[in-house]
């Protein structure tokens, strides 16, 4: 009989076989990476065909804008009444599901929001950009003639500086994404803004910028002019498309590596001046007071930070067995430049070990690090350390606080513990060291 006209059953034996022959000879090189049981000679998976691989499937045309897989429905972000003001929310943020993210940039429908009058929906038509001050020649673009300069794509994390701020006093969430989701890298598409300064001219005694929003907190920061002239950019698309509403449609300043609330969005006026405005966002927000009784305002770029994503209380070891190898992976990232090394910690600080750096390692934005651990089913606290090119190292619980103290919920970049119980089950707790 041709081979091709086989019965499904005489497919099914024939398949069974050869999984049974070569079982005993894979199991022997897969055992290190993959748990007991993870070769099955009689899984109906493999032995038969599956029912997707008989029919045909949907037509490829059948949505204009692609979604995710039916199986991906609980991959969403997040919010919470406790991340809003007064239960408000439309003065809200939404947390990015950190633990099922792959590589350093973050799909748009993923990426983290923060608004203070709700989301903003601007006609393009419509939209004007105010460049004026201490400026030789005040401007007005529109959304096109903005587009006309020379455009630019950089990979850059946006990190809220209040992420994790719910922690400080004391675990507050067993799940990684409410304790650290307040951040994102994508790829950002605009305009330096020097090239445009370049052609307006800035007066001497310019010294401070004024960025302002078009939403109806006109939100507004005040950015020092040697940021502004050094990576400053307007950006109007993310990871290829135009930006989201909630992201500031249709476009949005962007600051590499300084706090994502200094990066204004619904952007529509720039405005030149000798002194910083004193703005409320950064007046009675997003300042610290600090043990002197002092109060730190202008601190812009967000510091050496790291954080391990798996294992982590939403991807527990509780399926290993003693004696299987598993990767532990996180993040790293820093405002001021770029990541050169990433240890981890078994026992919550006391011994380290060099994790390894994977895939881009790029200034200014997410940074993948990876450590290969045999699990032998014992306690552990699990701490990540990143250290950045500029020297700075990621502090521990108390050494943070003797510079910030404890009343302030911004710019916190110290250490986080995971406990693994005996069981695989993983803790978010805090180690004061």
């Amino acid at each position: 009989m041709d081979k091709a006209f086989k019965s499904e059953e005489s497919t099914s034996v024939s398949r069974r076989d050869f999984f049974k022959r070569t079982a005993s000879v894979s199991a022997v090189a897969a055992v290190s990476i993959l748990a007991p049981g993870a070769l099955l000679a009689d899984d109906e998976n493999i032995i038969h065909h599956t029912k997707w691989g008989t029919t045909l499937g949907d037509e490829c045309n059948y949505n204009p804008y692609g979604l995710p897989s039916k199986y991906e429905h609980n991959i969403v972000r997040r919010t919470s009444p406790l991340m809003s003001s007064a239960g408000d929310m439309h003065a809200a943020i939404s947390m990015s599901p950190l633990h099922e993210l792959s590589g350093i940039i973050t799909p748009n429908g993923l990426h983290f929001t923060r608004t203070h009058n709700g989301v903003a929906q601007v006609d393009p038509n419509k939209f004007r950009l105010m460049i004026h001050g201490l400026v030789d020649k005040t401007i007005v673009l529109t959304l096109d003639e903005l587009k006309r300069y020379p455009s630019e794509s950089r990979i850059l994390f946006l990190e809220c500086p209040s992420n994790g701020a719910a922690e400080w006093k004391g675990p507050q969430f067993g799940s990684l994404q409410f304790v650290k989701g307040m951040m994102s890298c994508a790829e950002w598409t605009g305009v330096r803004l020097k090239t445009i300064l370049d052609e307006l001219g800035l007066k001497p005694n310019a010294r401070w910028m004024l960025a302002e929003g078009s939403d109806g907190s006109e939100m507004s920061r005040t950015v020092p002019v040697e940021k502004v002239l050094d990576d400053a950019m307007i950006v109007w698309a993310q990871n290829g498309e135009a930006l989201r509403p909630e992201q500031g449609y249709p476009v949005r300043l962007m600051l590499p590596g300084w706090e994502a609330n200094l990066c204004v969005k619904w952007l529509k006026r720039l405005e030149f001046g000798e002194d910083p405005w004193y703005a409320k966002e950064e007046t009675s927000k997003y300042t610290v007071l600090t043990p002197s009784g002092r109060a730190i305002q202008h601190f812009y770029a967000n510091e050496v930070n790291s954080i391990i994503t798996s294992p982590c209380p939403e991807k527990p070891w509780t399926d290993l067995k003693v004696g299987d190898l598993v990767e532990i992976e996180g993040l790293a990232w820093t405002g001021h430049g770029t990541i050169t090394n990433v240890d981890i910690s078994f026992d919550g600080g006391k011994n380290w070990t060099e994790a390894h750096l994977k895939g881009l390692v790029l200034p200014k934005a997410w940074t993948r690090f990876s450590y290969m651990y045999r699990y032998e089913g014992k306690p552990l606290l699990l701490q990540s350390r990143a250290v950045d090119d500029s020297n700075n190292v990621q502090p521990t619980v108390n050494q943070e606080k003797k510079v910030v103290g404890v009343e302030g919920v911004y710019h916190r970049n110290a250490i986080c513990t995971w406990e693994v119980t005996d069981k695989g089950e993983v803790n978010n707790v805090q180690v004061r060291s």
